[in-house]
């Protein structure tokens, strides 16, 4: 790996085209509390639905796609590349706006959540994480790409 592609966050040309490292400097953390947050958020759900479904099934399915989305923002930042750069993007942007959307909606009509979700009162139960995730990870994705096209 030369100095400069080290710099840029690139590895080797891997046959046509190069994959964009996005586990370099803070998307380390990033990944890391991507990570956290998915086998979080998979454990509750999985324990919800299996145990208290009945309970408030639209939160414990939100969880779970909250699970959901995390576990592939997580795979997309592990893998690197372009296209997995870009899907991850969009990822992070459904998840600000299930995040917004969910964290109004449990704060108008909280009839309508007898339990929380992860993304309820804007992750309020997780530290306002789930809203301040996606908008670091957009960051992150779109600064990665600046570096590569530099």
């Amino acid at each position: 790996m030369t100095a400069t592609q080290e710099t840029r966050g690139t590895e080797e040309p891997a046959g046509d085209g190069t994959r964009t490292r996005l586990v370099s400097g803070p998307g380390i953390l990033l990944v890391w509390l991507y990570g956290v947050m998915s086998v979080g958020a998979v454990s509750r759900s999985i324990y919800q639905i299996a145990t208290e479904f009945d309970r408030a099934p639209l939160a414990y399915a939100l969880s779970a796609v909250a699970a959901a989305v995390y576990a592939f923002i997580t795979y997309t930042l592990v893998r690197g590349g372009e296209t997995a750069r870009r899907a991850a993007l969009v990822c992070c942007a459904a998840e600000l706006a299930g995040v917004l959307i969910v964290g109004t909606w449990t704060l108008v009509e909280p009839s309508a959540f007898p339990d929380a979700t992860v993304w309820s009162d804007y992750g309020y139960g997780y530290l306002f994480i789930p809203v301040l995730l996606p908008l670091t990870g957009i960051w992150w994705l779109r600064r990665s790409r600046t570096a590569v096209a530099a």
